[in-house]
């Protein structure tokens, strides 16, 4: 569905995304690792078509989405094909009310149900109630899942997410990740997550501190890919002390281990 071919970004004099080669297929579920800084959201941005490359090229439809962008056909199907949900939602919501917001891209490709679209959106999200509120001012969740419901609208066949549980609660969180493997589009989804990767794909991307892909395969496990995660900066070590009484001798015990902090 969609590739990267040498993919390279830099922002001034700093690397942010180093050579990046990957290839996703049509109704994959692919969830996005690697600590902050790493590249992640550069990354989804020039699959997007927001950013441009500083070198190499992303492959969409057999075309290169940057030289595809100039021409008005491939531009118009290439917006309602690959949907980008930033992880602030501020970034993309604009309008006067939910209802607007939602209905916006369909009402920008001439679609004549528009709002009913967005309003069968918005029941989807749980969103019915806030329809006619003004998007900012509503909660970071809220704003999150209207973003989401503005992309779902068009019924595109790409879903680029960004941190799409960072402003969820962990309720939400757990119904925003059964709602994402129930939808039939091919999902791209970062996240620093670790507890939450499993659930999110199949397949699992790492990208490193030196914003280079360092992991394709299957998804991670502190025990076994150990040094995948520390170098990703997504494991880390510390002292640990045990206080007299917990099962341990009458002297604290202090020892050193690796500890993931959002690993279920």
């Amino acid at each position: 569905m969609i590739a990267t071919e040498g993919l390279r970004h830099v922002f001034g004099d700093q690397v942010s995304l180093a050579g990046i080669d990957l290839r996703v297929e049509a109704g994959q579920k692919v969830v996005l690792l690697g600590s902050n800084g790493c590249g992640k959201s550069t990354l989804l941005k020039l699959m997007a078509g927001v950013l441009a490359p500083t070198r190499g090229r992303v492959v969409y439809d057999d075309r290169a989405v940057h030289e595809g962008l100039r021409d008005r056909e491939y531009r118009r199907r290439f917006r309602r094909d690959v949907g980008l949900l930033f992880q602030q939602a501020d970034a993309m919501l604009f309008n006067a009310t939910v209802l607007d917001e939602i209905a916006f891209g369909p009402r920008q490709h001439g679609l004549p149900d528009a709002a009913d679209r967005a309003r069968a959106w918005a029941a989807r999200v749980g969103l019915e109630a806030v329809l006619m509120r003004a998007p900012w001012t509503l909660s970071a969740g809220q704003k999150q899942l209207v973003g989401l419901a503005s992309l779902l609208v068009l019924d595109p066949k790409l879903l680029l997410l960004d941190e799409p549980t960072a402003a969820l609660d962990p309720r939400s969180s757990g119904w925003l990740v059964d709602f994402l493997q129930d939808l039939p589009q091919t999902l791209i989804v970062a996240t620093h997550n670790l507890s939450l990767a499993a659930e999110l794909g199949r397949r699992c991307l790492v990208l490193g501190e030196d914003h280079t892909l360092i992991h394709d395969g299957e998804a991670l496990s502190p025990q076994r890919d150990r040094d995948i995660l520390l170098r990703a900066n997504l494991l880390h070590s510390h002292r640990h002390r045990h206080a007299p009484g917990d099962g341990h001798d009458d002297d604290p015990l202090e020892h050193t281990h690796y500890h993931a902090h959002d690993w279920d």
